[in-house]
């Protein structure tokens, strides 16, 4: 009874959500409203926590020109509002990445196909069985998906890390990068709203991968980096600091 129960305030949630959404398509395709609903929502998280220059300033203007073109910002914040409602619901599930599915904006082209979150939490639970033992020995551990789509390898890791004896938003570093910018928001957003600790790189993984040492991360020619606000609290920020010190040491 309480599983249906369940299963019905989901439903309400994601039928809210493509209502507020169909209301904004109607001068304008659904994939062009997508787009500028999520750069928005992106954009006002980003900018909450990172004020470097290079990203903040662009941010602002691109946020502006998306809510001019939506008409207001009260549909989105509406959706930012669904969004939130059904993360915290039931945060095992890849929300954005069924609405867009839902929507017929997967693009063949480019040989999309999002992973069931199913499968994704059936590989977190194989991949992270010795998190824990690693976390004792440097201190944290860092989840990568090559491809991340909208999420759902990155959320069920996130998941599964909830079950670990330390907090995964202090000992966890999720780091995503996708070729398709608006997925790869997309993931930013909803790893963002569940608190996880990282970034997300725009950009082609096969011809331009992120390198280097993952605590520091170099956004390189062709490549766009958004930081999870989690990333940028005190305990992310002392680690850094600390291993700078240990590599001036030798």
């Amino acid at each position: 009874m309480a599983k249906a129960k369940k299963s019905e305030i989901i439903q309400g949630i994601e039928k809210e959500f493509l209502d507020v959404f169909k209301q904004l398509c109607y001068s304008r395709s659904s994939w062009q409203v997508w787009a500028d609903v999520i750069s928005a929502i992106a954009c006002s998280l980003s900018n909450a926590a990172d004020r470097s220059p290079k990203h903040f300033e662009q941010r602002e203007i691109e946020y502006a020109q998306c809510i001019e073109r939506l008409g207001s910002v009260e549909a989105p914040a509406k959706i930012l509002g669904t969004i939130v409602v059904a993360l915290e619901d039931d945060p095992e599930q890849d929300f954005l990445g069924k609405m867009y599915m839902n929507l017929n904006l997967g693009n063949h082209w480019k040989g999309q196909f999002f992973t069931p979150y199913s499968v994704c939490k059936m590989m977190s639970g194989i991949t992270l069985g010795t998190a824990d033992k690693q976390i004792e020995e440097q201190g944290y551990i860092s989840v990568c998906d090559p491809a991340c789509g909208a999420g759902a390898t990155l959320i069920a890791a996130a998941n599964t890390m909830k079950n670990s004896k330390y907090n995964f938003q202090n000992h966890v570093i999720f780091v995503g990068q996708d070729v398709d910018r608006v997925v790869a928001q997309m993931c930013y957003i909803q790893l963002s709203l569940l608190g996880c600790a990282g970034y997300i790189c725009v950009g082609n993984t096969l011809t331009n991968p992120m390198t280097g040492h993952v605590l520091f991360p170099q956004e390189r020619d062709g490549q766009e980096l958004w930081y999870m606000p989690m990333f940028q609290s005190d305990v992310w920020q002392f680690r850094r600091i600390f291993n700078s010190l240990g590599d001036l040491r030798g």
